[in-house]
């Protein structure tokens, strides 16, 4: 009796605290909806021009309207950015996770992996501070950029740095999981064991090394600081990959301490926090779909 009195205690503060997340969401999530609609509602501007538009000049009045809220710029930054910290990253995380799992499992195991995972609790004002003193100059100084480094090859640089982390734990832990049979039946066979990996290994674990990159995209697209002392925050398209531009994260950091609580400029950035919320969702939907594809496809082999 008293036991099974332990255990519905121990169930219901988990299913009260699982409730209580799902709640926390839900609750986040309607209200970045009511405040991020006011753009579309309340000063009837249209989610084309919001989305499709690089004229920014809301007004920043309550109850006044009239301006222009494209957010084109915005959005075009944080694709670049993010797209180019992606592309650093990957193949580095992905070569250090095989590195870890399978070239040197244990200094991977008990050193490597440890030493990564450190890295994913630094703040990221000291990954800003490290790219504005050292990165940002070499920048300057090396490919004679405009605006003294501040550019997008900084801020996908700091965040590739940032992602890395995330990315190449996940990818190992994926990796780690693929059984040893497949390793030694590819062996039977006369693999190599680069064969075995490229062939075997990666393919097996592909579901979960998606799911790590995708996991690295959404940090990617929700920092904010870090990016911010980096990207030079110029409200202009980048011509190239040393021009400083904007993106979602900075002008809500930026501006939104700054507008006047209900104004059109106000609204528009609410708005942007709410396409980032919608980002986050999409991104979290991939990531149940690949672990639904991954487990049919499971299935099928048994």
């Amino acid at each position: 009796m008293k036991n099974f009195r332990r255990e519905l205690a121990g169930r219901s503060l988990v299913t009260l605290c699982g409730l209580f997340l799902i709640i926390l969401t839900v609750t986040i999530g309607v209200f970045l909806v009511v405040r991020g609609s006011g753009t579309f509602v309340t000063y009837h501007h249209s989610v084309a021009e919001f989305l499709f538009s690089s004229e920014w000049s809301p007004v920043d009045t309550a109850g006044e309207g009239g301006g222009k809220v494209g957010a084109l710029i915005y959005i075009v930054g944080s694709l670049v950015t993010c797209g180019l910290g992606m592309l650093i990253a990957v193949p580095f995380s992905i070569a250090a996770a095989i590195f870890i799992t399978e070239i040197s499992p244990e200094a991977g195991t008990k050193v490597f992996q440890p030493a990564i995972e450190i890295f994913v609790g630094i703040p990221s004002v000291v990954y800003g501070w490290i790219g504005l003193t050292i990165l940002v100059p070499w920048i300057r100084d090396t490919f004679h950029a405009k605006m003294g480094g501040y550019s997008v090859l900084a801020a996908g640089i700091v965040l590739a740095v940032m992602i890395f982390p995330t990315i190449t734990t996940v990818a190992a832990d994926a990796i780690r999981s693929v059984p040893d049979s497949y390793r030694k039946a590819s062996y039977g066979l006369g693999s190599t064991r680069w064969q075995m990996i490229w062939h075997i290994v990666l393919p097996a674990g592909l579901p979960g090394i998606l799911t790590g990159i995708i996991l690295g995209l959404t940090r990617a697209f929700g920092e904010a600081l870090a990016v911010a002392m980096v990207i030079g925050k110029t409200r202009a398209f980048p011509k190239d990959i040393l021009s400083p531009t904007n993106n979602l994260t900075a002008a809500i950091a930026a501006d939104m301490g700054n507008s006047a609580n209900g104004g059109e400029q106000n609204m528009a950035l609410w708005s942007m926090g709410l396409l980032l919320f919608i980002i986050s969702i999409i991104c979290i939907i991939l990531i149940h779909l690949i672990s639904f594809w991954n487990k049919k496809k499971t299935g099928m082999q048994a």
